[in-house]
C-alpha cells in the first residue's frame, strides 16, 4: 500500500468506491473483486470480533489489530474508522500514530460525545466545535507523514441541523483536514447543499447505510452529486450474516452440509482465494 496514490486519486473527479471491511478475510476478497480502496468499519468490527452494536465498545486497540492484519494482507488504501479518536486531543495523538503506523491510508475521527454510537441511531450528542477543532490540530500534528490523510465527521445534523453542520464541517476544513465527511444527510437536497458548499474544495464521502437515514444512491449518482468518496461501511456484514443464518439454519436442520453445498466453496476453492497453493510454493524454497 502507498498512501501517496490514494491522496492523488482523491484529486480526481471521479469517485472512489469502498466496500467495508471488518478482518483481513474480507479484505482480501474485496481487494479481488476489484475495487481501488477500502473502508475499515468500526461498526463492523464491533458486530464480528464483540457481537455488539456500534456504541462505543470497541476500543483502539482492536481497531488498531484489526487494520494492522488487514495491511499486512492486502496492498489497497484503507480508510479506518477512528470514531471519536477514543477519548480526547491526547488519546487522538495516540490514535493516529497506531493508525498510522499500522498503515492506515486515511483516519476518520467525528464530532461526537463518547462514547459514541452508529451514525444513523438516535440519541446521538456531540462535542463542542471549539473542543473538536482542537481534536483535529492534534490529530494533523501527531501524523508523522502528510500522506496519511485525516477525514473530518461531524455528526451535528440529527442534533443542530443542516446548516449547523455545514458550519462545523467549515470550521474542521479550516483546521487543515484533508476531506470531510457530513454524517445522514436525510435527503438529495441535503447532499446537494453540502457537495455545493464543499464539492470543489475538498474530497467529501458519502456514507450508504443500508435502511439508514440518507437514501441509498449508486456510486455513480453520488458521483453526480459531487461526492468523491462512497462507502458501503456495513453492507458486508449484513451480508455475511445473512448468509450465516442461512447456512445454519440448513445443518440445523438437515444435520449436513449438503443442501447449502451449491452456495459454499469447497476445500480447495477456498484455498486458492486466500493464496494457499502460492504460501505452499514459497516455503519449500527454505526446505
Amino acid at each position: 500500500m502507498t498512501n501517496p496514490s490514494f491522496k492523488t486519486r482523491l484529486a480526481r473527479n471521479d469517485i472512489v468506491l469502498a466496500p467495508g471491511v471488518y478482518d483481513a478475510l474480507s479484505a482480501l476478497v474485496a481487494e479481488q473483486a476489484g475495487f481501488e480502496a477500502l473502508y475499515l468499519s468500526g461498526a463492523s468490527i464491533a458486530y464480528t470480533r464483540l457481537g455488539r452494536s456500534d456504541v462505543g465498545l470497541t476500543t483502539f486497540t482492536e481497531v488498531a489489530d484489526t487494520l494492522a492484519r488487514i495491511t499486512e494482507r492486502v496492498n489497497l488504501p484503507v480508510i479506518v474508522d477512528a470514531d471519536t479518536g477514543f477519548g480526547n486531543a491526547l488519546n487522538t495523538q495516540r490514535t493516529v500514530r497506531g493508525f498510522e503506523r499500522a498503515g492506515a491510508a486515511m483516519v476518520q475521527i467525528e464530532d461526537q460525545t463518547f462514547p459514541k454510537r452508529c451514525g444513523h441511531l438516535d440519541g446521538k450528542a456531540v462535542v463542542p466545535e471549539r473542543e473538536m477543532v482542537g481534536k483535529l490540530k492534534a490529530a494533523l500534528d501527531a501524523r508523522t507523514s502528510s500522506d496519511t490523510l485525516i477525514l473530518a465527521r461531524t455528526d451535528a445534523l440529527a442534533v443542530e441541523g443542516l446548516e449547523a453542520a455545514l458550519d462545523r464541517a467549515e470550521a474542521y476544513l479550516a483546521c487543515g483536514v484533508d476531506a470531510l465527511f457530513i454524517e445522514a444527510l436525510r435527503s438529495p437536497e441535503q447532499m446537494d447543499a453540502a457537495c455545493r458548499r464543499f464539492g470543489d474544495r475538498v474530497p467529501l464521502l458519502a456514507n450508504m447505510v443500508e435502511g439508514g437515514k440518507t437514501p441509498i444512491q449508486d456510486a455513480d449518482a453520488l458521483q453526480a452529486h459531487g461526492f468523491r468518496i462512497a462507502i458501503f461501511p456495513g453492507g458486508t456484514a449484513r451480508a455475511v450474516v445473512h448468509t450465516l443464518q442461512g447456512y445454519y439454519a440448513s445443518l440445523h436442520r438437515h444435520r449436513t452440509t449438503q443442501p447449502w453445498r451449491p452456495q459454499m466453496l469447497d476445500f480447495d476453492a477456498l484455498n486458492e482465494v486466500i493464496g494457499t497453493p502460492e504460501l505452499m510454493r514459497t516455503g519449500q524454497k527454505y526446505d
